[in-house]
């Protein structure tokens, strides 16, 4: 059963469902925040609605059921916390030889970016998108899990120290502590988003657009004219980056398995509140998903991309086709 499934049918009290189900999406994004992958995210949902429904009879309302509710996924997170997600910028090192070949990594656990999509309505998800860019969720991941909590409650979803020190069963003294160890790590690490797809200029729509045509045309000059010279690109599950407009030109050209026009087709999509593509690859006569990229626009610039290779899970979380023909 999937988290969504959880929120309207876990048991038969009408009572549970109003209170909770409308809380799902912001509940996903927060489970989100703390694990760094979509797909443990909808697990963790799923999870935080049986141990309420399971506690609902025990609900006082000493608190809001927003509150309740947090406080049980937060601890269902620090729960099944594992090691750090990160992504191959945040692994450090230089930029990787294009020329070199491209090989994943399994030992290394990966952020995964969070369609949109699976937040629900856009209503569901304007409220829910809050503190979930790519580079912000990244951030939060170098930090301990109960730093992580504290930052996020307080910073993000504006809880008091005291509700805070309530979600990490600790006391304000101890809560407070761990939020001024997470503001001192973290910096200004939170702030590198790019423009969400809401709020791009003209001219950084045309891009997107142009990014989507130019693979698709197999034109791999197009999508050097369009990067910033200086422009960043990640591939995981592969370790390596690279950086500069030529040097992903070249790796596009000599590690792409696309050979010629029409071996690529592209789907707009937004991840993270950010814009983004949803690429597939020819296969016979079908195309299949292929990677899922996120952008970022800084200064009206293309300045950075994140391509998720094997992205069928997140195809199926984005809402898009499992095939295209």
């Amino acid at each position: 059963m999937t988290g969504r499934a959880a929120a309207g049918s876990a048991g038969t009290d009408p009572g549970f469902d109003e209170a909770t189900a409308p809380l799902r999406a912001e509940l996903l994004a927060h489970c989100y925040r703390m694990s760094g992958s979509a797909s443990d995210a909808e697990d963790l949902v799923q999870e935080t609605y049986l141990r309420a429904w399971k506690a609902f009879h025990r609900f006082e309302g000493r608190s809001s059921v927003r509150t309740w509710m947090y406080t049980i996924a937060t601890n269902v997170c620090l729960t099944a916390a594992t090691a750090r997600r990160v992504l191959p910028v945040g692994l450090g090192g230089e930029p990787a030889n294009p020329l070199e070949p491209v090989a994943p990594s399994t030992e290394i656990l990966w952020l995964q970016p969070l369609p949109d999509r699976a937040l629900g309505d856009p209503g569901e998800a304007a409220v829910a998108r809050e503190g979930i860019g790519l580079a912000m969720v990244a951030a939060l991941q170098v930090l301990p899990a109960k730093q992580r909590a504290a930052l996020i409650l307080r910073d993000v979803l504006q809880f008091s120290a005291a509700e805070t020190a309530d979600a990490l069963a600790t006391s304000v003294a101890s809560a407070n502590s761990a939020l001024q160890r997470a503001r001192a790590s973290i910096g200004d690490g939170a702030g590198r988003d790019g423009r969400r797809a809401t709020e791009l200029s003209a001219h950084e729509r045309e891009v997107w657009d142009e990014f989507c045509a130019a693979f698709e045309r197999h034109d791999i000059d197009g999508v050097v004219r369009i990067l910033a010279a200086d422009a960043t690109w990640e591939m995981p599950p592969i370790p390596g980056w690279y950086r500069g407009a030529e040097q992903i030109g070249e790796l596009s050209r000599t590690q792409c398995p696309a050979q010629v026009a029409g071996d690529l087709r592209m789907i707009p999509t937004v991840c993270n509140g950010l814009p983004a593509a949803a690429m597939y690859l020819r296969d016979g006569d079908v195309w299949l998903p292929f990677q899922l990229d996120v952008l970022t626009f800084s200064d009206g610039a293309l300045t950075h991309v994140s391509a998720f290779l094997d992205p069928a899970e997140l195809f199926a979380l984005a809402g898009l086709p499992v095939e295209l023909r």
